[in-house]
């Protein structure tokens, strides 16, 4: 079972980090945090890895953050969800955020993510509410409201854009703007320019 690797990072893209370790090059599946966060290719890396062994394959999931890995195993208790799914989950919010929405049986934000229907939501709510007290959760800024504000994140999801980076950028574009939360074409111009 591998639990770590640390190497030289021989790729990398969204989704997906090559690591070598003593001349093996160890292919692990990543969320967007963790590419985001990840150094230059031919920088040594260092991940904490979840191992999943199945009957054709075994494949290597790797963080960079201990609380992300310990939030995934948390994530794929749940009938459900596998460990592809719990990827694309901590890809689509944060891990904070996922927790908090969990917690506040915040069901639509939940679903936003893609692959999380309803009932998955739902389902996440009731088996893990009461099972992630352990978890530290940073307060979430309050969410700028305005008529443009949904239909600028969800275009700059679209884009390619991470969602917590489009949020962000959106905040800080309304706070030196109020007015273009009213407005799409201003706040999308504004959050384009903030972007990272």
């Amino acid at each position: 079972m591998i639990a770590h690797l640390r190497g030289k990072l021989i790729h990398k893209e969204p989704g997906q980090a090559i690591v070598e370790a003593a001349g093996v090059g160890y292919d692990v599946v990543i969320s967007v945090p963790t590419f985001t966060a990840l150094p230059s290719v031919g920088s040594e890396a260092s991940l904490h890895i979840y191992t999943q062994v199945s009957e054709d394959q075994i494949a290597l999931f790797g963080f960079l953050d201990r609380e992300e890995k310990r939030l995934f195993e948390r994530l794929i208790t749940v009938s459900g969800v596998g460990p592809k799914l719990a990827i694309k989950m901590l890809s689509g919010l944060s891990p904070e955020r996922t927790v908090q929405a969990i917690r506040s049986q915040d069901h639509a934000q939940l679903t936003r993510i893609p692959g999380v229907g309803k009932k998955l939501a739902e389902r996440l709510v009731v088996e893990l509410k009461d099972k992630l007290d352990d978890f530290a959760v940073a307060p979430v800024r309050a969410a700028v409201q305005g008529a443009a504000v949904d239909d600028v994140l969800s275009a700059l999801t679209n884009l390619g854009y991470q969602r917590p980076a489009a949020e962000k950028a959106i905040e800080q574009a309304a706070a030196k703007d109020t007015s273009t939360t009213e407005d799409f074409d201003a706040l999308f111009r504004a959050a384009l320019k903030l972007i990272r």
